[in-house]
């Protein structure tokens, strides 16, 4: 019997950052995409870009970055049901930490804390804007509602939350390396050990 080298739980919370990676990078590198390849323009006139075709069309594109974006929401909600406990117990930590009711932080945990903030409020801002423009058509004709904002408002939020949340990420995994680095190396040493385990059995076998 091999013995496991990593919790259930452990495993649990790595496949479920390992899908939110996978989600966030497939909206992460299609929205670079739009952001660097603007639609709009003509051949030959203000749009430089026009038509420009890197790896795939633009509608492909564009899908990556409709279903990676709605993936990593569904996921994110996941993850933020799984971690509630630990979530809960940090804004309690840190309400007592504001009111002078406790030092309960070190400098290192307030920062993280920061960081995950951010993290947090610029994904929802990035979701809520996406959401809203994927149900609210764009176009010279089309009728914007103007809920709480303009489409072209909704749009820039979209834009620079999108961006902020990018960094953050990109800073909060780089943060949590190690933790990543040594599950992910336990959990393919097992797949690699159990394959060996399997090996004499399927020769006997033969």
């Amino acid at each position: 019997m091999i013995p496991k080298k990593v919790s259930d739980q452990t495993r649990n919370n790595w496949l479920l950052d390992m899908s939110l990676l996978i989600s966030g990078l497939l909206a992460a590198l299609s929205g670079v995409y739009f952001l660097i390849l603007p639609s709009g323009g003509y051949q030959g006139g203000r749009n430089p870009y026009y038509q420009i075709q890197i790896l795939f069309e633009r509608h492909t594109w564009q899908d990556l970055h409709i279903w990676g974006g709605l993936a990593m929401i569904l996921i994110a909600m996941a993850h933020i049901a799984l971690h509630w406990k630990w979530i809960s117990g940090m804004v309690k930590r840190t309400w007592n930490e504001l009111s002078g009711k406790c030092g309960c932080m070190n400098p290192r945990g307030r920062w993280n804390l920061i960081l995950n903030l951010v993290v947090g409020i610029s994904f929802s801002l990035t979701a809520i804007s996406g959401i809203y423009l994927l149900f609210v058509p764009g176009g010279r004709n089309a009728l914007d509602p103007a809920l709480l904002f303009s489409r072209t408002t909704w749009d820039l939020i979209h834009t620079w939350a999108g961006v902020v949340f990018i960094d953050a990420a990109i800073l909060h995994f780089v943060i949590h390396w190690r933790w990543v680095s040594n599950v992910t190396r336990k959990i393919f040493s097992r797949v690699d050990s159990r394959k060996i385990s399997l090996a004499p059995a399927r020769q006997e076998n033969i």
